[in-house]
């Protein structure tokens, strides 16, 4: 019995999180539990053993797709000076564009999940407010108030890029607006750098 039980644990998990591959590159409404469980091999008659309804685990899946994004960005910034350059370039890349299964769920889903239900939209808000506090802490402190402003302004920022540079079906314009958005982004924490610097040359 102890092995089943951690068998249908296992098998659960495999589901949440291929779906969480799947749905970044598909979209929401772009996968059917056929198609979901096919990803780890199951049929779809087992789905319901593991899941009330597809939103559920539309929902899980999102939420592990973010617990990603905040991991990758801890990493990312681990040992390192404090600043949020790391994670812009990384964001903001070619291969963060071309490879949207591997990428952050929020501009390949936010969309869907704004058109869902109370509770998706709901571990939306409680996983952005988590990205936009990894963010301010890299940020020059004016207040914690201040700090929280420029990180929503950043993820932002950051968020529309990708979207925009996913869409175009031009190259060189694609490229083109993840270089405005890193710049956009460069130019926003030069600005509370200058700010915060000036700030503490004054109270010295």
């Amino acid at each position: 019995m102890r092995y089943m039980k951690g068998q249908k644990l296992h098998t659960r998990s495999r589901i949440v999180e291929m779906a969480s591959y799947g749905l970044l590159q598909e979209g929401a409404d772009g996968m059917s539990v056929v198609d979901l469980m096919k990803l780890v091999g199951r049929t779809h008659g087992g789905f319901y053993l593991h899941f009330e309804s597809r939103d559920a685990l539309v929902i899980e899946a999102f939420a592990l797709a973010m617990d990603r994004t905040i991991s990758r960005w801890l990493k990312l910034t681990k040992g390192k000076p404090v600043g949020i350059d790391a994670i812009v370039e990384s964001y903001l890349s070619q291969h963060h564009r071309d490879k949207p299964a591997r990428g952050c769920a929020l501009p390949a889903l936010g969309t869907d999940i704004a058109r869902s239900s109370p509770e998706a939209r709901r571990i939306l808000a409680k996983k952005l407010e988590e990205m936009i506090d990894v963010l301010a802490r890299l940020l020059p402190r004016e207040s914690p108030k201040e700090a929280q402003q420029a990180a929503m302004g950043v993820i932002a920022t950051m968020m529309g890029s990708i979207v925009l540079a996913r869409a175009a079906g031009d190259k060189l314009l694609s490229n083109n607006l993840l270089e405005a958005g890193r710049r956009a982004v460069r130019n926003q924490t030069a600005v509370r750098n200058e700010r915060a610097q000036s700030q503490r040359m004054n109270g010295s």
